[in-house]
C-alpha cells in the first residue's frame, strides 16, 4: 500500500476561512494524487457526516472525515491554519485540520490505522511537534510515525520544549496500530482491535463496591457514526484520565470501524461501574446490566473523561445500577435511542413485511407458470393427489398452480406472525400466525393479518410485563404465555373485530373492481410516486403489499392484475431511467456512477428498485423527483392501457404473463425516457460551489436493501 499521507498531502499554510473551503481544499489534493475519484462526491459524503456531529474537538483540532465510494485508497491529508476554522468544537476554532478518507470497503488493517492516529491526536506532544514544523514532507513524516530522531527533535527546539517518546519514532507511531496495554502494567487497558488482557473477576464483584485496596475497575464502550476518529478518540481519553484518577483501572470496548471485540465476560463481571460514550447505540448492551452506568455521547468523552470517571464512582458509592432487563425485541436491537412509536410501528409492519415477500415471490411465480403450462383454466383442475400424468402437460402446469397455490396460502399468516416476531420476539409468533390463520378463514384478509399481528404482539408484550412467581418462570415461554395470547387473539379476532375487518377488506376490494377510466389512471399515478419515492424502503412496500394482497387469491379479479402490472412497472423505472441517463450523458455521473448504470440495466430490468439507490443516495434532490415523475408516467399509462400481471416478480423475464405486453412495455419506456431526460436536466442545471456538497447528503439512510419489492 502506497503511503498514507505524503508531502502532497499537507499544506501548511491553509487560507480556507470555513470548514466547507477547508474540506474541499485538501480534497483537492486528494484528487490530484488520485486517491480520490470524485471531488463533489466525497465532499457530499464529508458534509453528510460533518451534519450528523461536528467534528471539531477541544486543542484546537479538526478531524473531517467519512467512508465513501469516491475514494480509491485510504488516505490522510493535513492542513494548519494560521486563523483557525470554526468546526464546531466548544473552545473555537482549529487550527489543525486532518481530513481523512476511508474507502466505503476498507478494511480492518486500513481502519486500525486511521483509529491509532485519532488515538495519537489525544497528545499533547504530538499536536505541539505539528504546529512548530515548518516543512510539509517532517510533517507528512510525523503524523506517518516515521520521523527520525532529528526531525523531532527539530520540531520540539521550535515550540521551546523536549520531544517526547511518542512524538518520535517510538513504540506508538502514530500510522501503526497502537498496542495495547495490560493493566499489570498501568492503571488503564483497552479492548479495541488488539484485546486487553482481561482483569481477574473478583467474587461479587457485580453486587458490591470495590473492597479497600484495589482499583475501582470501570469498563466503557465508546462509538460514533463513522467509527473512524471519534471512537478510538474516546477510548484514549479515557485511558488516559484512569491513568491520572487515584486508583482507577479502564478498559474499554471500541465499537468501529477496525472491529469490534468484545470484552471478556470476567472483565465486565469484575467491574464496578460502565461508561458509554457513544452516538450510534450500543451493540450488546444487555451485557452491562446491572451495574452502575454513565450513558452520555461520544464528546464528552473525549472533552471531559475526568467528570464521568467521577460520576460513575459516585453512582457506585451509592448504590445506582441499571436494571437487568431482557434483551430487545428483534427491532428494538435494530433500532436507534429514543424512537417513538410511529417509528416502531413502521419497523414492526416492515418485519412482517418482508418475511412475507418470498412466499409472495415464490408462489406468485408457481402460479404464473402453472397458468402458462396449463392455461388460465388451469385453476379447476383436480388435485393432482387424485390425478397425476407425467406424460401429460396440463398435469404439470397442476402442479406448478397448486404448490404455488399453497405457498400463497401462508401469505397473511407470515405477515401477522412476523409482525408479531418484531414486537415480542418468539413468544409473538404463536398468537401471530393464528390470528393470521383466523383472518383468512373469516375472509379479513390483508388488513386482517396486519391487526391480528399487532394485537398478538402487543398481548404477548402485556403478559411479559407481569410480575410471575419463580416457580412458574420455566413454563412462561412454552406454555402459559402461548395458551394466553392465542386465546385472546382468537377471541378478538373471530367475535370482536374480525367481521368488521372483513367488511372493510370486502368494500375495498369492491371499489377496485369498480375503478375504470379516470379513476384507474389516477390510482397507476399514485402507485407509481409510492414505488419509486423510497426505492425498497416503507412506501415502496406498502404499494408493493397492496398490489400482491390483491393477487393472492385462487381467482384474483382483473382490477387486482391491473394493479400490480402498474406497480411492477413503475418499479422497474428508476434505475432503467438512471442506466440510460448514465449512457447518454456520461459527463454528468462519476465513474463509479457510470458502472452502477451498467448493473442498473439488469436490475431494472429485473425489477429491483434498489439498483437506483447509489444515485439517489448521492444526488437525491435530483434522483428522486426524476424518478419519481417517469414512475408515476408508467403506472398511469400501464393502467390506461389495461396491462394485466398475475406473476408478483420478474420483470421483463415474464413478459409472456403479461396481458397486452406490448403496450406494457411501451409504459416502461415512455417512463424511463422521462426519469432519464429530467435527471439529465436537473444535472445540467447543476453549478458547482464550495456550499453545495451538502446538498447530496445521502437521505436513503433507513431504506432496506433487499431486492424483492423493488
Amino acid at each position: 500500500m502506497s503511503e498514507m499521507i505524503t508531502a502532497d498531502l499537507v499544506d501548511l499554510d491553509l487560507s480556507a476561512e470555513t470548514k466547507e473551503a477547508a474540506a474541499r481544499a485538501l480534497a483537492e489534493r486528494m484528487v490530484a494524487k488520485g486517491r480520490v475519484i470524485d471531488l463533489d462526491g466525497f465532499l457530499a459524503d464529508v458534509a453528510a457526516r460533518e451534519a450528523q456531529m461536528p467534528t471539531g474537538l477541544d486543542g484546537g483540532i479538526g478531524i473531517p472525515h467519512c467512508r465513501s465510494e469516491h475514494v480509491t485508497e485510504p488516505t490522510l491529508a493535513f492542513g494548519r491554519s494560521a486563523a483557525g476554522i470554526d468546526f464546531g468544537a466548544a473552545d473555537g476554532p482549529a487550527d489543525l485540520i486532518f481530513l481523512i478518507a476511508a474507502p466505503a470497503g476498507a478494511d480492518d488493517a486500513h481502519l486500525t490505522i486511521l483509529s491509532s492516529l485519532a488515538r495519537q491526536l489525544m497528545n499533547a506532544e504530538f499536536t505541539d511537534a505539528l504546529r512548530a514544523v515548518d516543512d510539509a514532507a517532517r510533517a507528512a513524516a510525523l503524523i506517518r510515525g516515521d520521523a527520525t530522531d532529528e526531525t523531532t527533535e527539530d520540531s520540539a527546539a521550535a515550540s521551546g520544549g523536549t520531544a517526547s517518546p511518542d512524538a518520535a519514532a517510538g513504540s506508538t507511531p502514530p500510522m501503526e496500530p497502537a498496542a495495547t496495554t495490560a493493566p499489570a502494567a498501568t492503571t488503564t487497558a483497552t479492548a479495541s482491535a488488539d484485546e486487553a488482557a482481561p482483569v481477574a473477576p473478583q467474587a461479587g464483584a457485580e453486587d458490591e463496591p470495590a473492597p479497600a485496596g484495589r482499583p475501582f475497575r470501570i469498563v466503557a464502550v465508546t462509538s460514533c457514526p463513522t467509527g473512524i476518529a471519534h471512537t478510538y478518540m474516546a477510548a484514549e481519553s479515557l485511558e488516559n484520565a484512569g491513568r491520572d484518577a487515584d486508583g482507577v483501572e479502564i478498559v474499554v470496548e471500541t465499537q468501529g470501524s477496525a472491529g469490534f471485540n468484545r470484552l471478556d465476560p470476567a472483565v465486565i463481571a469484575a467491574a464496578d461501574g460502565v461508561i458509554f460514550a457513544h452516538d450510534v447505540p450500543v451493540r450488546e448492551k444487555e451485557r452491562f446490566a446491572g451495574k452502575p452506568t454513565v450513558d452520555t455521547g461520544v464528546k464528552a468523552a473525549i472533552n471531559r473523561p475526568a467528570a464521568l470517571i467521577a460520576e460513575v464512582r459516585g453512582k457506585a458509592e451509592r448504590g445506582e445500577v441499571t436494571a437487568a432487563a431482557r434483551p430487545g425485541t428483534p427491532v428494538e436491537r435494530a433500532g436507534e435511542p429514543g424512537e417513538g412509536y410511529g417509528t416502531k410501528l413502521r419497523k414492526w409492519l416492515m418485519t412482517g413485511v418482508s418475511y412475507m415477500v418470498p412466499f409472495v415471490a415464490a408462489g406468485g411465480l408457481l402460479i404464473a407458470l402453472g397458468f402458462m403450462i396449463g392455461g388460465y383454466q388451469i385453476n379447476e383442475a383436480k388435485s393432482v393427489t387424485e390425478h397425476f400424468d407425467w406424460g401429460q402437460i396440463d398435469s404439470w402446469g397442476a402442479l406448478l398452480f397448486q404448490v404455488g397455490a399453497a405457498a400463497f396460502s401462508f401469505l397473511v399468516p407470515v405477515l401477522a406472525g412476523y409482525i408479531a416476531y418484531g414486537m415480542a420476539d418468539r413468544p409473538g409468533l404463536v398468537p401471530g400466525f393464528v390470528g393470521g390463520a383466523i383472518s383468512v378463514t373469516i375472509g379479513a384478509g390483508f388488513l386482517g393479518g396486519l391487526v391480528a399481528g399487532l394485537i398478538a404482539g402487543g398481548v404477548v408484550l402485556a403478559i411479559q410485563r407481569i410480575e410471575i412467581p419463580p416457580v412458574l418462570r420455566g413454563i412462561m415461554p412454552v406454555v402459559v404465555i402461548p395458551l394466553i395470547s392465542t386465546a385472546v387473539v382468537g377471541f378478538l379476532m373471530f367475535v370482536v373485530i374480525g367481521k368488521p375487518i372483513s367488511e372493510a377488506q370486502k368494500g375495498l376490494t369492491d371499489w377496485l373492481n369498480g375503478l375504470s377510466g379516470t379513476n384507474a389512471v389516477l390510482l397507476g399515478v399514485l402507485l407509481g410516486l409510492m414505488m419509486c419515492f423510497d426505492l425498497g424502503g416503507p412506501v415502496n412496500k406498502v404499494a408493493y403489499a397492496f398490489a400482491t394482497a390483491g393477487i393472492a387469491v385462487q381467482d384474483p379479479s382483473d382490477s387486482a392484475m391491473k394493479i400490480m402490472a402498474a406497480v411492477m412497472a413503475a418499479g422497474m423505472v428508476p434505475p432503467l431511467g438512471m442506466a440510460l441517463a448514465t449512457t447518454i450523458r456520461k459527463k454528468l455521473f462519476t465513474t463509479a456512477e457510470r458502472e452502477n448504470g451498467k448493473a442498473a440495466w439488469v436490475l431494472g430490468a429485473s425489477f429491483i428498485s434498489e439498483g437506483a439507490i447509489p444515485f439517489a443516495a448521492a444526488d437525491p434532490l435530483r434522483v428522486i423527483p426524476a424518478s419519481m415523475a417517469g414512475g408515476a408516467v408508467t403506472g398511469a399509462l400501464t393502467m390506461a392501457f389495461g396491462s394485466t400481471l398475475r406473476a408478483p416478480h420478474g420483470g421483463i423475464w415474464v413478459t409472456f404473463l403479461i396481458g397486452k405486453p406490448f403496450l406494457y412495455l411501451l409504459a416502461i419506456a415512455v417512463g424511463t425516457a422521462v426519469t432519464a431526460g429530467l435527471v439529465i436536466v436537473l444535472k445540467g442545471m447543476r453549478k458547482t460551489q464550495p456550499g453545495t456538497a451538502a446538498e447530496a447528503a445521502p437521505a436513503a439512510e433507513s431504506q432496506t436493501k433487499e431486492p424483492v419489492a423493488a
